[in-house]
């Protein structure tokens, strides 16, 4: 029988009620034996849960929490077959990305999930999120860092949290599911991702940001835009219009860009539409930005850019280093032209 790890961390799938609204709770194992009978256990894949010792809500991620997911996962990865993290759903997709990044060339699932009302509840939905995770963790064609929410299987960074009110909680807007768990389980293996070379954990994260997010608005200025620059940040992700495109009527706010570019800032071009990809070159509002230095990031989501762009930078590569990767894709996260 496949053995998987369940890493609780945190999140709503465990929460209980408190004086001032749900919060982490611990004994999840307790509640489990409560709500899975000893003979549905029987039908899931064995698992062992670690419990962390500072269970978190998702809203207070930071690096220092994803160091601890990926060293935990690394240090267990000849031990079981598979994996499932418990987390949060309001930054599942910027851990998922992250885990991405810094655990490569998997040969095993690893498979986060969650849920949108706790499992103390009577219409909880985190019963058969866990229970479906726990299945795809034990399927040897899954070989990356994935999503499973409400009988979806998705790329963990190609995913984005669509509805807070909704068990269709995530989607990956510019990239089918890999699958869905419904009376039968079914992948689309050609959609998988297909590892090159043997596992490879790069697990340098640095606990302070390396990335920013700044987001177009009718009406921006120059000096609004200069003050964000000025942040002690190597990068910063720009959302804006379309295929990204921005205001090539102000001089001043190309100006700006332009000087933080040349001083060493990287500015990577993400569109805040939902679905789509940048191609600054389609329009002159697009062009302007990139004769200004601005990189454009192809479909890559904010928090998959977010990651990947953290990630390269704790490892100690320079500006024109991440440039270079930013045209690859490291685990699946962008649809190369």
């Amino acid at each position: 029988m496949k053995k998987i790890y369940v890493a609780y961390t945190g999140g709503t799938i465990g929460m209980k009620p408190t004086d001032s609204g749900y919060a982490p709770a611990e004994n999840l194992m307790g509640l489990l034996e409560e709500k899975l009978p000893a003979n549905v256990r029987t039908s899931l894949p064995d698992f062992d849960l670690g419990e962390y010792e500072q269970l978190i809500d998702s809203s207070n991620i930071r690096p220092d929490n994803w160091k601890q997911i990926a060293n935990d996962i690394a240090s267990k990865y000849d031990d079981y077959d598979g994996f499932v993290v418990l987390h949060g759903t309001d930054t599942m997709a910027y851990s998922c990305s992250m885990m991405s990044f810094m655990l490569r060339n998997l040969s095993k699932p690893v498979i986060f999930t969650g849920s949108q009302i706790p499992l103390c509840e009577a219409r909880t939905d985190g019963l058969e999120n866990l229970v479906g995770a726990l299945s795809l963790a034990a399927d040897e064609r899954i070989k990356e860092v994935c999503l499973y929410f409400n009988g979806r299987l998705m790329r963990g960074n190609r995913c984005r949290k669509q509805n807070a009110y909704l068990f269709d909680a995530f989607d990956t807007p510019n990239y089918p599911w890999l699958g869905r768990a419904d009376i039968n389980i079914e992948l689309d293996e050609f959609l998988l991702h297909k590892p090159e070379g043997k596992p490879e954990f790069l697990l340098d994260c640095d606990s302070e940001t390396n990335v920013g997010i700044l987001q177009l608005f009718p009406g921006i200025s120059a000096d609004w835009i200069e003050s964000i620059l000025q942040q002690p940040m190597k990068a910063f992700i720009m959302r804006t219009y379309g295929t990204g495109n921005g205001p090539d009527g102000d001089q001043a706010f190309l100006n700006v860009l332009k000087k933080a570019t040349d001083d060493g800032k990287l500015v990577v071009n993400l569109t805040q539409c939902h679905r789509g990809t940048v191609h600054q070159g389609s329009y002159a509002a697009g062009s302007a930005l990139a004769n200004a230095g601005v990189v454009g990031g192809l479909d890559t989501t904010t928090e998959a850019m977010f990651c990947k762009l953290h990630h390269l930078f704790s490892n100690g590569l320079t500006v024109e280093q991440v440039k270079e990767q930013l045209g690859q894709s490291l685990a699946g996260e962008v649809t190369l032209p």
